[in-house]
């Protein structure tokens, strides 16, 4: 049985292997959920008192929702769907998610005494792999801005007895609290589609990256073929809330998770805006048909 650790400290505390930090204050919900129960969800659209006060809206899910309003949102989704993300991630995929991660490490291209930023770190299994690879010399850090996930990533890295050896820091990806060049490599899977801006949080990671490091963005994408898609549309909008409701007793997060990813960005659009965020050869690997793609770009 492992020794759950306190809760994060305070923002601004120290920071140091095995220990959850705050870096940098959070936008948090204004009502976070209790343990165990949903997200309120609202009709389509939002007030438009709210879009009108902050004068910039952007989408969280199908909604349209004021700009401020969004990391908020994203945080109740992800309070609430922590305890159970890696037995939904399993079943969801089937278990093929970590075939997607094992693709992602072998891509990554680590060596042993490098550096390693995983984003949306959630519950651990990119930060396990890559303490892995870059052994007793090397450092891994593992950030999210979501301290539920955060927490909950830790734990389980107790279990297995890694966390020693990893930072977690609790940090947005629009703007990075690391210095310029810090990291060899950086990832993020299955998180980019949450962030609010993500041109700001290409930029972010490309200045914390090394010259001659490496992005690697793994992340739900468009099937390209259309049986596939009308099979994975079928899937996502009538059986992932079933499930969320069945296990999670959640259906409104995954219902926005479905959302999500139809209004991500395609491959192309993706590859695109890695290379004006000023990544080079920028490439992508289609993974189960497009329903998944990894994106990599370089910093020259």
């Amino acid at each position: 049985m492992s020794q759950r650790r306190p809760d994060l400290p305070p923002a601004n505390g120290p920071m140091s292997r095995g220990e959850s930090v705050a870096v940098t204050p959070m936008p948090t919900p204004s009502a976070r959920p209790m343990a165990g129960a949903a997200p309120r969800a609202q009709a389509s659209g939002t007030s438009s008192s709210n879009i009108k006060a902050s004068g910039e809206v952007t989408h969280f899910g199908y909604q349209t929702v004021a700009r401020e309003e969004k990391a908020g949102k994203v945080a109740e989704v992800f309070h609430s769907v922590a305890a159970k993300y890696d037995i939904m991630n399993d079943l969801m995929s089937l278990g093929i998610h970590r075939l997607w991660k094992r693709f992602t490490v072998e891509m990554a291209g680590v060596r042993p005494g490098q550096q390693v930023l995983d984003i949306a770190g959630g519950t651990g299994d990119l930060a396990r792999a890559f303490h892995k690879e870059v052994g007793p010399t090397g450092r891994v850090v593992l950030a999210d801005i979501n301290s539920s996930m955060l927490m909950v990533g830790r734990d389980k890295l107790l279990d297995v007895g890694v966390a020693g050896q990893i930072e977690f820091v609790q940090a947005n990806a629009e703007c990075l609290p690391f210095a310029p060049g810090s990291f060899d490599l950086i990832t993020i899977a299955f998180g980019l589609r949450n962030v609010t801006d993500k041109d700001a949080a290409l930029r972010s990671m490309y200045q914390s990256l090394k010259p001659g490091g490496r992005l690697l963005v793994l992340e739900f994408s468009k099937p390209i073929a259309e049986p596939l898609a009308k099979v994975y549309d079928a899937y996502s909008f009538s059986l992932l809330p079933m499930m969320g409701k069945l296990i999670a007793n959640d259906a409104e997060s995954y219902r926005y998770l479905a959302e999500s990813i139809r209004m991500h960005p395609d491959q192309n659009t993706l590859k695109g805006m890695m290379e004006t965020a000023g990544f080079e050869r920028c490439d992508y690997h289609n993974l189960t048909g497009g329903i998944v793609a990894l994106h990599r770009g370089f910093k020259f």
